[in-house]
């Protein structure tokens, strides 16, 4: 992607008049305990003190419920003024790729008319009923690419869920690229994909949804569906990519370039906040085996409610340390919009436990540490946070179970959904490795972890990070991965029976010359490798670009590597050189073609072995 526009900050946090009236405050008398994986242990530790401590030690216990904090704006059909307020936001956000502001708009049940709601950076938009038909906007929820010319390739960071929308002129328009979910949604007409003019766009992710009408990605490069249904769909570009979706193309890989499973292996929607009565509860969606269709389309979905009063309602400017204690004390995390700095790890080690961000909760590692680390225990639930490099190097940024965890998560697996890493772009970052996966039967269910390659704090070594995604656990599946700009490997797999579907990459578009990714006697590192150890793997639409812009005479070997065994599967791979901006020798291994000269055409290999 070119380099965007120099962008100010935005202004602070909105005026306290727009403050959400304080969702119902449990006490602890109030609380009731969710299942044995709460039972009260962490509680009576709290209430007692560390062992030996003497009265006077003796922490206060944390609060749960709250206040969501100013940049949780509520609205319900009475509120005046709504359009005003959206246009306000979007002003700011627009074009604030590396700006401060972070919201969440909020839209109690009811029906909204004559709404335009355009949603810029780090904003997100939503109902709040238990399903999507309980609130609906007669009316668009737009993301467009007017701020960056006509290029929706950086239409990051911004998402829109659990609303029906009734569109002005039939159809909704939703030009974005990665880390943009479109979650439970129900469109009462078509969904346009690509910004007015059809200029380039670079990919998305569209889970849990019913678009009555028809899809057109037109200029989207490359998208995956989840779970879905859809009127139809227009077109493919590179590589289109569905699971468990009704209405979906059939499968047609080469061209038209469509991988169509009919089912997803493994599902479980994002938990969300919704209003019963006037108290706020999250509803946690139930596993799915074998999922087609959206889940909330037959009455009540199914799952498990807690109310706001079982979580401990963050705000920037708190402490890590206070964050632990509320864990320890049996709560659940939510961060309001804000950016948190954390000057220790936050380590979730209690089975069930969710963690769950508003409005692109943002949390800054400080001097070198993990950022989000989560033990070997079941249903853990990670959803809707960016985790954003500090200056000092860390080692990992987000770790899912200990080194050598080993534990059976397959009756309730730990999920991490919307939880985006980024190294760099909003000032210097550094990081080992960003994301690793210890945990068996872990779902990493929409990621986008991206070394950046524009925006403050960028360069070969600035934001230096040599691994994006390192998987260990067993029986892992990722749905929705994408990994980008990484000094050496984007993704590596170790651990058996790994799915993948749906994988989208840019190879680091700065590597200086061709020896500074030299991989021993191998030109380049892959973007996708499988350790020669794994005897079972399957991967379904995976992509891989390179745009070497700064020595275009750079050769990648292949984008993907794994070993040749019958139980090592892959189904539709591509690689693609960017206006000639370098080449790849091959697709996976020593098969596929090579790419040449500057008409970005892609080099495809249907299946592997």
């Amino acid at each position: 992607m070119p380099p965007s526009p120099t962008n100010s900050p935005s202004p602070g946090a909105d005026s306290p008049d727009s403050r959400t009236p304080p969702a119902s405050p449990g006490s602890p008398a109030r609380r009731t305990v969710l299942g044995a994986a709460a039972a009260s242990v962490p509680a009576l530790l709290a209430l007692s003190g560390p062992a030996g401590a003497a009265p006077s030690a003796r922490r206060t216990r944390l609060p749960g419920g709250g206040d969501l904090g100013p940049n949780v704006i509520v609205f319900e059909p009475s509120t005046s003024g709504i359009q005003a307020r959206l246009d306000e936001i979007f002003k700011r956000q627009e074009s604030a790729q590396f700006g401060t502001g972070r919201y969440a708009l909020l839209f109690k049940p009811g029906t909204y008319h004559g709404l335009n709601a355009q949603i810029g950076f780090y904003t997100a938009i939503a109902g709040l009923g238990l399903s999507p038909d309980d609130t609906t906007i007669n009316g668009d929820v737009t993301v467009d690419a007017g701020w960056f010319d006509g290029n929706a390739t950086q239409n990051f960071w911004r998402s829109a869920e659990n609303l029906a929308l009734v569109p002005v002129n039939g159809t909704n328009r939703w030009a974005v690229s990665q880390a943009a979910p479109f979650r439970r949604m129900h469109v009462r007409g078509g969904l346009n994909l690509a910004p007015t003019g059809y200029g380039w766009a670079s990919g998305g992710y569209i889970a849990d949804s019913r678009v009555d009408g028809e899809v057109g990605p037109y200029s989207q490069q490359q998208w995956y569906t989840r779970d879905s249904a859809v009127g139809g769909w227009r077109n493919a570009v590179w590589n289109m990519v569905f699971s468990g979706v009704e209405g979906a193309p059939a499968q047609s890989f080469p061209e038209p370039p469509y991988t169509t499973l009919q089912t997803t292996p493994l599902s479980r929607e994002k938990p969300f906040l919704y209003l019963d009565g006037a108290d706020y509860k999250v509803f946690l969606p139930e596993l799915r085996t074998n999922a087609r269709g959206v889940s909330w389309g037959s009455g009540t979905p199914r799952g498990t409610s807690v109310p706001l009063s079982r979580f401990y309602v963050a705000r920037p400017g708190v402490s890590a340390a206070t964050l632990n204690q509320a864990l320890e004390e049996g709560l659940h995390l939510l961060f309001t919009p804000g950016i948190y700095h954390l000057d220790r790890t936050v380590e979730v080690r209690r089975a069930g436990t969710v963690v769950l961000g508003l409005g692109y909760a943002t949390l800054i590692p400080d001097n070198g540490v993990t950022a989000l680390k989560v033990a070997d225990v079941n249903g853990v639930r990670l959803a809707g946070l960016l985790i954003d490099a500090g200056p000092v190097n860390s080692p990992t940024l987000l770790e899912i179970g200990p080194q050598g965890a080993d534990a059976d998560h397959s009756a309730d697996p730990i999920t991490v959904q919307d939880v985006f890493i980024r190294i760099g772009g909003a000032g210097p970052g550094k990081a080992t490795t960003s994301m690793v996966v210890n945990s068996r039967h872990t779902i990493v269910d929409h990621t986008w972890v991206w070394r950046a390659d524009h925006g403050d704090g960028v360069g070969w070594e600035t934001n230096r990070a040599d691994y994006g995604v390192r998987v260990n656990g067993s029986d892992v599946l990722a749905t929705g991965l994408f990994v980008e700009h990484f000094n050496k490997y984007d993704v590596q797999w170790y651990g058996e029976r790994g799915r993948t579907i749906f994988y989208q990459n840019e190879k680091a578009y700065d590597a200086p010359d061709q020896a500074a990714i030299q991989n021993g006697n191998m030109k380049g590192f892959a973007a996708y490798r499988v350790d020669d150890s794994v005897t079972t793997h399957e991967a379904w639409g995976l992509g891989s670009y390179c745009y070497y812009n700064v020595d275009p005479s750079i050769v990648q070997h292949h984008g993907f590597a794994a070993p040749t065994k019958p139980g090592v599967k892959f189904h539709h791979l591509l690689v693609v050189s960017l206006g000639g901006k370098g080449q790849y020798e091959r697709v996976i291994n020593d098969t596929g073609a090579p790419t040449s000269g500057t008409s970005t055409i892609p080099s495809k290999v249907v299946s592997y072995p």
